[in-house]
């Protein structure tokens, strides 16, 4: 018999939402300090250049300035592997020259007019392939391919798997280089006191990366520096990324007194980190009746000036193809590349979108080619809970991966087969799709589908500790960051579930390395199935030190004041996610209609239907937000959003809203999402990953829809009407 839950699967009041909607939630830009200075960043105008004169002092005397830094001013030890400080050659327009703390905004900004600087251009090179050229253009002295080789990963023999097909397909696709656009720009504030600092800061990972980052590259005991996040107006992945904890914590010990650096709309365009630009080339060899032998994916990837978390991005473009349908042979070949335009980094579900993309619409053409119905096609062949065929390679005493290339391992669960039944019934597939191209007229629709397969959060360290206090209160600390996505009301239903108390007992404290336990980063889907587990497991340690204090309490107790009782009590724990016999993953499938209009090239989608496998539903409300809140944000990156580069300079050319065409909810219908699969046996009372999957099959299902509707084939997003209108010229797809 199942379990029966009074807290978990609830929509609970999400914590914290009061405080924002009436615009008392503090964000690390509104706080102050006292004596705060404010800084600037003064920023290359080249793509590539070495500074050969820097002179400072006309800034350093202008009155109201405390502080400049420069490449001079800073230690030269590594933030990341291709990243100092500041150093003495720029590789984008946009890159970090020197900081300003001033007592105002206005007086930092005029007082970075007064910097000479004096820079020896140097060539450079903006595209991935010409970049990989001999003679190309140095961004680094190691080379310009990140990592020195290209990544390769392969289950079976894909030579063999195409020697055994009976058709092989083959097709190019390609995905843009586009920003995160969250509500908060990046921001940190920092604060010495002696040798002990303090940085408040938009961040994802306190503990994992900016406490440890400073701690290294300032040469400071770690216990001597404490990172706060007191709240995250939309996170999406990279906010971690960059110099600006390090620079603002530097230019606070020059200046003597607090300083708080914000950036613009504009530099968080151009200096936040973006989603690389990304080539790709699919092979696919299938049986007659459709069955895949083979599967082979190239991804050349533009990261920009520096990596980052790139290689991460590069390595989860080829997950799809590795893992989503059943074929014996699979191959991806990664390929990074140091160019001179803006840095690349993290942003939900890193390549994930863009593999699919290929994938998914390679697939549909498979199945048009051989006359079956897509959604058919994807119910015969898709990854089933036996996993791939092969051979186990992780040893049987390790926990198993949840980016997996090898086969012979089953997952835990697995719920695409529901996915697909259940999206397909809610938006009427047998019964309202027609074959591809078969609409005539002005205005085309269209039905498309896409699958997606994502990692599952685990194999990450967690840590939680609750205490239970004589009033009879529960204060529940993790160090992870809430980044928008509700994990800080998601983990305190996990432990008033756990402890049989009310929601209303639970205090959260998080992100805060002085007052929490150590924490992975928030990222890679893993917040709920990581510390979630080890919210249970420190709730449930906590308890049973309880009930033995209360011997003969009757059940169930309750948490009210313990007349006498002073001292407070508290569990921890701390658990590695994951199994030694299971895959863990989550899946979806998406169901998209649209209308096109073939004069024009205009995209209108009508409809979508999100299916997911995410194991149990914590929270209904927070889960259904963010499906629809991810398909929502990737429907305007399929359909409109791009940074655009001038090829010849360098330059950003789109940097704020007024040319950045961002995307609202009102530019599409409602999303409507379903969860119709199963618990997971893993996961904290079944859970499994949600934060990411939404955004995976997004552009396929739109590319699929419209092939659908006009029998015209995308291949470039995002796909603009000019793109379409070229599609159908090229395709002779137009009215007839």
């Amino acid at each position: 018999m199942e379990q029966a839950f009074t807290v978990v699967g609830v929509a609970v009041p999400r914590l914290g939402l009061a405080e924002k909607v009436r615009g008392q939630a503090r964000y690390t830009a509104d706080l102050k300090r006292p004596g705060m200075l404010y800084g600037r960043v003064l920023r290359s105008p080249h793509a590539h250049a070495r500074i050969v004169h820097l002179d400072t002092s006309a800034a350093e005397q202008f009155p109201g300035v405390h502080a400049v830094l420069t490449y001079r001013d800073v230690p030269q030890v590594r933030i990341d592997a291709d990243l100092l400080p500041l150093e003495p050659v720029v590789r984008f327009v946009g890159d970090e020259v020197a900081l300003v703390a001033a007592e105002s905004e206005a007086v930092a900004e005029d007082a970075l007019r007064l910097i000479r600087v004096e820079y020896e251009v140097l060539p450079a090179v903006f595209d991935a392939e010409e970049a990989l050229r001999p003679g190309a253009p140095q961004v680094h002295p190691e080379g310009n391919l990140v990592g020195g080789k290209t990544l390769v990963l392969e289950r079976g023999s894909v030579a063999q798997g195409f020697a055994e097909a009976a058709q092989v397909f083959e097709d190019s696709f390609h995905t843009q280089m586009h920003a995160p656009v969250g509500m908060e720009t990046r921001a940190a504030l920092a604060e010495w006191h002696g040798d002990r600092l303090t940085v408040w800061k938009t961040s994802r990972a306190v503990h994992a990366s900016d406490r440890q980052t400073l701690a290294r590259v300032l040469g400071l005991p770690l216990e001597q520096v404490r990172v706060i996040c007191p709240n995250m107006g939309g996170g999406f992945g990279n906010k971690d990324e960059g110099r600006l904890a390090v620079l603002v914590a530097l230019l606070a010990r020059k200046a003597g007194r607090p300083v708080r650096v914000e950036y613009t709309r504009a530099e968080e365009f151009v200096a936040g980190r973006n989603r690389q630009e990304a080539h790709m080339r699919l092979k696919i060899g299938v049986r007659a009746d459709g069955t895949p032998t083979a599967i082979d994916l190239r991804a050349t990837m533009n990261a920009g000036a520096f990596v980052a978390s790139g290689m991460n991005v590069t390595r989860r473009v080829g997950q799809g193809a590795l893992y989503l349908y059943t074929c014996p042979h699979a191959r991806f070949e990664g390929v990074t590349v140091y160019t001179n335009r803006p840095a690349g980094g993290s942003f939900r579900g890193l390549g994930a979108p863009l593999g699919h993309f290929a994938l998914e619409v390679l697939i549909d053409q498979i199945a048009a080619a051989l006359g079956v119905d897509p959604l058919d096609y994807r119910l015969r062949h898709h990854v089933t809970g036996a996993g791939q065929p092969g051979q186990r390679l992780t040893p049987p005493d390790e926990i198993l991966p949840d980016e997996p290339v090898e086969g012979g391992v089953p997952f835990s669960s697995n719920g695409l087969r529901e996915c697909l039944l259940a999206g397909a019934e809610r938006i009427g597939w047998h019964q309202r799709r027609r074959p591809n191209g078969s609409a005539t007229g002005s205005m085309r629709r269209g039905l498309g589908l896409a699958m997606g397969v994502y990692k599952g959060g685990i194999g990450r360290e967690g840590e939680a500790a609750v205490r239970i206090t004589p009033a009879g209160r529960v204060v529940l600390a993790v160090g992870g960051v809430d980044v928008g996505q509700g994990s800080a009301t998601v983990l305190a239903q996990i432990a008033a579930e756990a402890l049989g108390v009310p929601i209303e007992r639970i205090d959260v404290v998080m992100a805060d390395t002085e007052r929490t336990p150590p924490a992975h980063i928030t990222a890679g889907s893993s917040t709920t199935i990581t510390t979630g587990m080890a919210v249970k497991l420190a709730a449930e340690d906590a308890k049973r030190q309880l009930l033995a204090r209360l011997d003969g309490i009757p059940q169930p107790f309750e948490l009210e004041p313990v007349a006498g009782r002073t001292e407070d009590i508290v569990g921890t724990a701390r658990v590695t996610s994951g199994s030694r016999e299971f895959l863990t993953n989550a899946f979806a499938a998406h169901f998209c209609e649209v209308e096109v209009d073939v004069r024009t090239g205009r995209i209108r989608v009508l409809r979508y239907v999100a299916a997911h496998d995410s194991g149990r539903i914590i929270h209904p409300r927070l889960a259904e937000n963010q499906v629809s809140g991810g398909v929502l944000q990737f429907l305007g990156i399929a359909l409109r959003e791009e940074l655009y580069l001038d090829r010849r300079s360098g330059v950003t050319l789109n940097a704020s809203f007024l040319e950045h065409k961002s995307t609202s909810p009102v530019d599409f219908p409602p999303i409507e999402v379903l969860f119709p699969a199963g618990p997971d046996p893993v996961g904290p009372y079944g859970a499994k990953a949600l934060g990411e999957p939404p955004v995976v099959p997004v552009f396929a299902a739109v590319a699929n829809a419209v092939a659908n509707a006009t029998g015209v084939w995308l291949r470039q997003v995002p796909f603009t009407p000019q793109r379409v209108l070229q599609a159908i010229h090229e395709q002779g797809k137009g009215l007839q």
